[in-house]
């Protein structure tokens, strides 16, 4: 496969799967601002930049700054509207590969941006959209693409980011502080519903953790996606008889042996710092994958590639 194609490839799962978690991230909380007076407007907004690479703010942080950082603003490297963009601009790099329903769906969903139509919704219903977008792309890329090189790649992207996302929430929910509650942080991931039916109701800051980090049949856990991610390294290279001769896999592999080998009390104990290792192993795995695959690709730059 060619390099260029196979960039794009995994790009595009990344982005659509960060425009997805942005949009999940950023419905729990403003929801928790508008509606819980008790809420310091400032201090979550600042947590939320944070969460999201922004460690510095001048002023006053509130909803409106928040919004269009994360979500309006098509110049913001961390916004949907960006990400929406660039997963749009990987598909006409890789037009050829792509199935029609797929390009068409990428391509509508991004004319909503020069158009006007994204700016004009408002909260919570933009978030909304960019779920169910996000769900069309997926669904249609499920039923449309062949399973071979350019389909491992899109899934490559799409987990790493998946892992990336979710330790960054579940980073949040442990600087918030112990006794705080993890639903926002359970209902961001999408993992509400099927964290009661699991745990049959008794949320605990223990279990709540223990599920987004460990759970190896909810497909949004840490371990989860790490595992997929090997998964799809390993069907690219499946004639590698011994050892790993692949970066990436050997850094998502360790890094995913580490959090299930360890005893969750361990990983309770640091969690911010574990949370913020996984993120530098998707980012360091990302720069792997790049030199070892996409290396001949022609120059792009990429939202976002730190992690």
């Amino acid at each position: 496969m060619l390099s260029r194609i196979a960039e794009s490839m995994f790009w595009i799962g990344r982005y659509v799967e960060r425009a997805e978690d942005t949009a999940r991230i950023l419905d729990v909380q403003t929801q928790l601002v508008l509606e819980d007076a008790t809420v310091d407007e400032d201090a979550t907004c600042r947590s939320l930049l944070s969460i999201m690479g922004v460690e510095h703010v001048e002023g006053r942080a509130d909803l409106p700054l928040v919004l269009d950082a994360l979500c309006y603003d098509p110049a913001s490297s961390i916004s949907i509207a960006s990400a929406l963009a660039a997963a749009r601009e990987g598909a006409r790099r890789a037009r050829e590969t792509l199935s029609v329903p797929m390009w068409e769906a990428l391509n509508t969903t991004y004319r909503a941006i020069p158009s006007g139509q994204f700016q004009a919704m408002r909260a919570p219903a933009i978030f909304q959209w960019v779920r169910e977008r996000a769900a069309l792309v997926n669904g249609t890329a499920d039923a449309t693409t062949v399973r071979d090189e350019g389909w491992h790649f899109l899934m490559l992207g799409r987990c790493v980011e998946r892992a990336d996302m979710t330790s960054r929430l579940v980073a949040s929910a442990a600087l918030a502080g112990a006794g705080q509650p993890w639903t926002p942080t359970l209902r961001a991931s999408g993992a509400y519903e099927a964290f009661l039916r699991a745990y049959r109701g008794m949320e605990t800051e223990r279990a709540s953790a223990e599920f987004l980090l460990l759970d190896r049949l909810f497909p949004r856990s840490v371990v989860f996606a790490l595992n997929r991610a090997e998964q799809c390294l390993e069907n690219v290279e499946s004639s590698q008889r011994a050892g790993f001769q692949n970066d990436a896999q050997r850094l998502l592999g360790r890094m995913r042996a580490e959090l299930e080998y360890r005893s969750l009390s361990d990983l309770m104990d640091d969690l911010p710092h574990q949370m913020e290792r996984v993120q530098t192993t998707c980012a360091l795995a990302t720069e792997a994958v790049t030199r070892r695959y996409f290396a001949g690709s022609e120059a792009l730059a990429w939202q976002g590639v730190q992690g």
